[in-house]
Parts: C-alpha cells; structure tokens; sequence
C-alpha cells in the first residue's frame, strides 16, 4: 500500500501524518507532496524522515494506491486528473468535487457505501462542520426520519487554517499588552470577539459555509431535511461547537435520543447538567470521536430534539474523516 499526501505542510496535512501513525495505517511507503515553497521541507513519520517533494504534472503517482489531498480547491481541480489518472484514489479535503454528481460525498459513519461510486476515482470530504453534525444525526434519523435541521456553530479559528490560530495568538497577545491588534484573515478583530461571518454572503444573504451545511448534509444523508444554519467564529484555537434542533417525524424521548448516542461508533456522551458536564472545545481538541450533550426536548415542539455537538474540526472534521475512509477502502476490497 503506497499512499500519498498532497498538502503536506499545511494544518491537515500535518494532521494526516499524526493520524495515520496514531492508526498505524497499513502502509508501505508514504510519499509527501508540496507546493515549491514547500519542496524540501522534511518530517518525521514514525521514525522515518520524509522530504516533501514538489507537486508537479506528469508521473509522480502512477504507484500510489491512495491519495489524501489537502492543498485547496484551486489544486485539486488543476491536479486530479494528474492524481487519478495511472488509478490512485484521490480523497479530497477541498471544496472542489463536493457538489459534483459523479463525486461521492462521505462520512464512513454514515453513507460508506457511497465510496464504492467514484466514477472520477475521487471521493470528497465534507466541510468540517458537517462532517459533525451528521455523525450527531445519524441516530438520530436511525429512530426517525429528520425533517427539519436547525443549526447555529461556534467554529474555531483553526477552520480558517494554520493562518487563522497565528492570527487569533497574535492578537490575544496583542489585546494582553495594550497594542494595537493586526486584523488580516478575519473580517474583525476575532480575540475578545465572535463574528457571525464565515466565507461569503450568497444572494438570500446566508453564507457559504452556512448553505454547505444545507447541501452537504442532504447529499450525505440522502434525506430530503430542510436545513437553516447560522455560522459564527469564536475566539477559540480549536474544535468547533453547535448547537442543533432536529424535527422528526414522530416524538423521540431523551432516553431514547441518548441511547442512541451511546451506541453510535464515533460519539461520546458527556451529558450530566447536575455536575456540569457536558462537551466544550477545551477538553475535546485532539479527540478522535464527536462529542453529545445538553440532550434535551424541544419545550416548544414535541417532535424536537435539541443537543449541543462539538467536534475537533482539524482531526474528525478533517484528517481523520479522510483516513476512514482510506481504511473502509481497504478494508472492504476497493483499493
């Protein structure tokens, strides 16, 4: 097994090397990809040196059995052919095939299957925020079918990269000694503050990242649940949060929502109000699972079920997603 990383230097990529050594991955050799500026970087991957070579058009994956690709949309669109074409399976981390029909969209908790249908040989991660909600829901659609998601996230300045966590330290540094704080990847000073803006306003004038939620989640889960959600950056370095109505068709009871949760592989119940328990961004940083608490009823609709959700977005909402589903792959004989 020859499996490749494109976007070896950035946070994911990095989170790529962690996590298929964490795994121990079965694999052979492990090749690392870069942009020029890149080239020649080396990092160590379970005792091995590996020297980051420069992503270029030709022949370089004609041995690659899987390609874990985290270099932005514009990258991946220019180089997937150049990935797929000798037959390497390209698991994307951008937003460039995630809305195509021939592209599967996959959260191996919820819709693995879909893997086997990539007629482009690509398969796409979703967007982070996503990827958590849906593991959340699953079981929740498992006892009834969802129709109708309300969401507002609290995501972490991490979702907008490596750049985002510099930005956020510098400026709580920055508000600490009394200076005047540098604001350049966010639309306002994010320290002290939450803006309730990622990506760009559309034409109903939700954002991006509010309305990928509503697309990805409906292609995911093969539902026809309408989805509203509210997107808001946090002054927190990592794992985002939300908090999330779902309407069924028939009334769910708490115990039996909780259950539920408990036996789902890939979340963790920590929900005890009378102890102040319950998930926060702090302490679930670095954590493979989704973590579930506040689970409660809907005081004003019975058929409502209402939690709050967090999720490292780097790790599951990223990297990890991405490594299940190189392990389903191989595990069940498609690669």
């Amino acid at each position: 097994m020859k499996v490749a990383i494109v976007g070896a230097s950035g946070a994911v990529g990095q989170e790529f090397l962690k996590v298929l050594a964490e795994r121990n991955f079965p694999l052979d050799e492990l090749v690392l990809f870069g942009s020029a500026r890149s080239a020649g970087k080396v990092y160590d991957f379970k005792g091995k040196k590996l020297v980051v070579k420069e992503l270029k058009h030709g022949d370089d994956f004609k041995d690659i059995d899987i390609a874990l690709t985290s270099a932005g949309a514009g990258i991946s669109k220019e180089f997937a052919t150049t990935i797929t074409k000798h037959g390497a399976i390209m698991i994307d981390n951008s937003s460039a095939f995630r809305y195509d029909d021939d592209v599967p969209l996959v959260v191996p908790e919820v819709n693995a299957e879909d893997s086997k249908i990539r007629p482009r040989n690509i398969i796409a991660n979703p967007n982070c925020s996503t990827i958590q909600m849906v593991v959340a829901l699953k079981p929740i659609e498992d006892l009834s079918h969802i129709k109708r998601i309300r969401v507002a996230t609290y995501q972490a300045a991490s979702g907008a990269g490596a750049q985002g966590i510099a930005e956020l330290e510098t400026q709580v540094q920055e508000v600490a000694n009394g200076k005047n704080v540098t604001v350049d990847k966010f639309q306002y000073q994010l320290a002290m503050n939450i803006i309730p803006h990622i990506d760009v306003f559309l034409d109903n004038d939700y954002t991006k990242e509010e309305m990928k939620m509503n697309w990805e989640t409906k292609k995911i889960m093969h539902t026809d649940a309408e989805l509203s959600a509210t997107c808001v950056r946090i002054p927190v370095a990592r794992a985002h949060s939300e908090a999330i109505w779902a309407e069924t068709e028939k009334p769910l009871s708490v115990e039996e929502v909780t259950s539920a949760f408990e036996n789902f592989k890939g979340l963790t119940v920590v929900d005890n109000p009378a102890k102040n328990e319950y998930p926060m961004p702090l302490f679930v940083s670095g954590k493979d699972d989704v973590y579930v608490g506040r689970i409660r009823k809907d005081i004003t609709d019975p058929n409502s079920i209402t939690f709050w959700c967090v999720g490292d977005q780097i790790k599951k909402g990223a990297a990890l997603n991405a490594v299940q589903i190189a392990e389903w792959l191989i595990e069940n004989g498609e690669v």
